[in-house]
């Protein structure tokens, strides 16, 4: 069986049984910052089980884009060496929220392995929970496995929780012997050696923990299943290695192609092949999904991922970027399975060919620092790069520990290892914990707010009005802060600020980059003003509020008022970003896509994936494709359908985003359809002005443009009038056409050069010489000529050149100068090449500096500071 045949052979075989199939979520989990990555098929459906949400089916199946490199699932460094570990795999699973239990859920598992995939019960083991009789027994009936074939095991390893509290459950595991045809050996000594492996864990939840550790029966059990697929692929198709399956053996062969080796002549170039096998799955997935390189949180986790790919490949042989060439054959693996890596296949290639080129110059830089460091400590007889350096060098320029090591055993210096690790715990811990501190604040206001099952979702009435005042909103609960932490209340004074959630709303809860609505709630004998709107996974609307008159109590009917001009100009801005995205996407080419967004009522900025700047002439092309639909004035239309529907219609989604079965499309038709949620203009004249602000790189393959629109552009044209008719006074031009105006400031610019050139032209002169000032003096120190001058003020540049003349035409000696200007002093020290071993330009600076209340450094032979 190959991969494509066993992931859809799975999800039919749950379909055929009333499981809802449902599409893998993103990598980036939604709405929940408690996780960096989704790391297990249940994530999606978290709040199904906590109680949150309502599913839609009892029932659903999935094949799930998982990624384990953080925390306990942190595989990072076994990946290569391992036949089995990796960065990005796929889980497939089976789950019941409240349906069947332990019953069906054996049987399924069984009836799929033996009979629907052919495995021979003999080659089979099961695992349970130690106190688990009742799993034991089923197995033993439904199964046919004689009860020594069904082994019991402790908490560790068959008892699964979501969290200290919370859901959780004992679980039960289906083992396979990889080599059936060998002697049977005992059960530890087969898990130890990976002999007996494990292929699919069973998850029976039917307690919920307390904080004193008490378990409570669930009143609706569930169950949550995981298998993945590259294990039971190599089952399948009889190979010992993950890495020989149809998932990654056309990966292989492209990486060994171009490096000109051969996977499997070299078990050193393996471990590198299968590394960079694993790390473009990871790679390209997560750009797929939106996330993009950078120096923190998810950005970071792919950004060292994929240098340690680079990293290998280096070691392959490869001196230029490899790994975008390689996108393409990963399409052909797993693109019939997940669309997203057709749709970003040329944006991926061009972020991860930026992302190497920029990993291979700072390894060049890198090094010379490493370099630069041991040159330092050599003459002070050290032979050991400290750990805190090793650290730095680590983590603020990119450079690898391997690199690092491999540079200092060149140079005959060892690194403090035990050192660095504990600068690079430190730093881990003090993450952990500011991500500890977002999940208990998160998880306290979920608890307050919310109450988990007791709510629904709020009912939003806010796209075609923004008042509510025919069928007034009730008040269905209350929350306040104290002393930092929120309380549910009954009622909120005059005065206090706190969270209301009522029955039906016309604010729009952020989402989809578009700020939460603003305005004001109105009762018999009240006001309160709505400072911001939010909302939950499930569907819940947080109105944060401030009490202005009279008490809000439980129950209470409120009117609604939205901030209706804020909210239009949102609407200009929201609809502006799809025409904007449509015009890129028609003048830079169909590789651009949304990246990122934030809609506020002043601006809008818009992230999109490219691989360089735009220049002036796509620039204007987009403005005034935006601004040519915008005075078409075309009706914009929006239309409920399915998520296949949609799709089918051609509608754009977003990478990334979740989405339900049912969604909106919002259409300008003959420009844009996307999936939005957002709140739109009826029609694109509402828009009025649409004008670029800034375009610029914000990551690899990453850019972002900023802009206005409606009174706010209009502003700022008035504004960049003003400024032009101000500046062409004070410059003196303001008579003449426009032409004739750009022809005296140009004039006035040549003029202006020709001054500082003479200007430095004399500066020059008064400093080698030619001009001698009054004061010179030069020194004799233990027989080394020092010359110290005050030169006048003049740009750091120009102060590098007069200390480089000064010391050229000492010959042999030191030269230091030093110039004051608006209350600050610079200084450059310069030493003659001969003399850098008895005395060092940056020393000198350093200790100089520390008088005149500064900093500075550099070379031995050349050094500047500031004070």
């Amino acid at each position: 069986m190959k991969s494509t045949d066993i992931r859809s052979g799975f999800l039919e075989y749950f379909r055929e049984r009333g499981h809802r199939v449902v599409p893998s979520s993103p990598l980036v989990p939604q709405g929940d910052p408690t996780l960096l990555f989704t790391n297990a098929g249940m994530v999606q459906f978290k709040d199904y089980f906590l109680g949150i949400q309502k599913p839609d089916s009892p029932r659903a199946a999935s094949a799930q884009k998982v990624m384990r490199v953080s925390g306990k699932h942190n595989d990072l460094e076994n990946v290569g060496p391992s036949p089995r570990h990796h960065t990005f795999f796929e889980m497939l699973g089976n789950f019941s929220f409240g349906d069947y239990f332990k019953e069906d859920a054996i049987r399924f598992g069984w009836d799929l392995v033996t009979r629907v995939w052919g495995l021979p019960a003999s080659r089979l083991f099961a695992t349970v929970y130690e106190k688990d009789d009742e799993a034991f027994d089923l197995w033993v009936k439904l199964s046919g496995l004689h009860p020594e074939r069904v082994h019991r095991c402790g908490e560790k390893d068959n008892f699964w929780a979501m969290g200290e509290t919370g859901p959780c459950g004992p679980c039960s595991e289906i083992f396979v012997d990889l080599y059936p045809d060998r002697p049977e050996v005992g059960w530890e000594e087969g898990t130890d050696s990976g002999r007996y492996m494990e292929i699919w864990n069973l998850v029976f939840m039917q307690y919920d923990r307390d904080t004193a550790g008490i378990l409570t029966p669930l009143p609706k059990p569930s169950i949550d299943t995981g298998m993945g697929l590259e294990r039971i692929t190599s089952v399948l198709e009889g190979v010992y290695s993950n890495y020989d399956t149809d998932l990654f053996q056309p990966i292989l062969a492209a990486t060994a192609d171009l490096a000109h080796a051969k996977y499997g002549a070299d078990a050193e170039k393996d471990v590198s092949m299968r590394v960079i096998a694993d790390h473009l799955r990871a790679v390209s997935f997560l750009l797929a999904d939106g996330v993009i390189p950078g120096n923190e949180g998810r950005g970071y986790v792919l950004r060292r991922i994929l240098r340690r790919a680079v990293r290998h490949g280096m070691r392959l042989g490869f001196e230029e970027p490899f790994l975008f060439k390689l996108v393409p054959v990963l399409g052909e693996v797993m693109g019939g399975a997940y669309l997203e890596l057709a749709a970003t296949r040329q944006a991926s290639m061009a972020t991860i060919k930026a992302e190497e080129e920029k990993f291979l110059s700072t390894v060049a830089n890198g090094a010379r620092q490493v370099q630069e460091e041991i040159e330092r400590l050599r003459p002070q007889g050290a032979s050991t790069l400290p750990g805190a350096m090793v650290f730095r060098l680590y983590d603020t320029y990119g450079l690898p520990l391997e690199v690092i090591r491999e540079i200092a055993e060149e140079e005959r210096f060892q690194i403090d290892e035990p050192g660095f690790r504990e600068s690079l715990d430190a730093q881990r811990e003090q993450s952990r914990k500011a991500t500890a501190e977002a999940q208990n604040r998160l998880s306290a206001l979920r608890e307050v707010l919310r109450g988990h099952a007791e709510l629904t979702e709020t009912r939003f009435e806010g796209y075609d009005r923004t008042e509510l005042i025919d069928v007034p909103a009730e008040v269905v609960r209350l929350a306040t802060w104290r002393e930092g932490a929120p309380v549910r209340v009954s009622t909120l004074q005059s005065g206090q600020v706190g969270v209301v959630i009522l029955d039906q709303t016309v604010f729009y809860a952020e989402s989809g980059g578009e700020v939460g609505d603003t305005g004001e709630m109105l009762w018999e004998g009240g006001r309160a003003r709505v400072v911001d709107t939010q909302k939950d996974q499930g569907g819940v609307f947080f109105h944060f509020v401030e009490v202005e008159e009279g008490s809000l109590a439980r129950h209470t009917k409120v009117l609604l008022r939205v901030d209706h001009e804020r909210r239009l100009a949102i609407q200009r801005n929201h609809t502006a970003t799809h025409l904007l995205h449509a015009a890129l996407r028609q003048v830079l080419g169909k590789s651009v896509r949304q990246a990122g967004s934030l809609v506020a009522p002043d601006r809008f900025r818009f992230d999109f994936t490219y691989h360089r700047g735009m220049f002036r002439q796509e620039w204007e092309q987009t403005e005034d494709l935006v601004n040519e639909w915008i005075r078409r004035a075309v009706s914009t239309e929006f239309v409920w359908r399915s998520y296949q529907e949609a799709i089918a219609a051609g509608a754009m989604a977003l990478f990334g985003e979740k989405y339900g079965e049912r969604v909106r499309t919002v259409n300008v038709p003959g420009f844009s359809l996307e999936l939005c949620g957002g709140c739109h203009v009826r029609n694109t004249g509402e828009i009025g002005l649409f004008l670029i602000d800034s375009e610029r790189g914000v990551a690899s393959g990453v850019r972002r443009i900023e802009a206005v629109t409606g009174g706010y552009a209009l502003e700022e044209v008035r504004g960049q009038r003003a400024a032009y008719g101000e500046l062409v006074t004070r410059l003196g031009i303001r008579s003449g056409d426009y032409d004739q105006q750009l022809q005296k400031a140009d004039q006035l610019r040549q003029r202006q050069n020709e001054l500082e050139a003479e200007m430095r032209k004399l500066r020059m002169q008064l400093v080698s010489g030619s001009v001698a000032p009054s004061g010179d003096e030069e020194l004799l120190v233990d027989g080394i000529r020092v010359l110290a001058r005050e030169v006048p003020p003049a740009p750091a540049n120009e102060l590098r050149d007069m200390a480089d003349t000064l010391r050229s035409k000492l010959g042999s000696g030191v030269v230091v100068i030093g110039t004051r200007s608006d209350g600050n002093v610079s200084l450059v020290a310069a030493v003659s090449k001969d003399l850098t071993t008895r005395v060092k330009a940056g020393d000198l600076v350093k200790k100089l500096s520390a008088i005149e209340g500064g900093g500075g450094g550099g070379r031995p032979d050349f050094a500047q500071a500031g004070g």
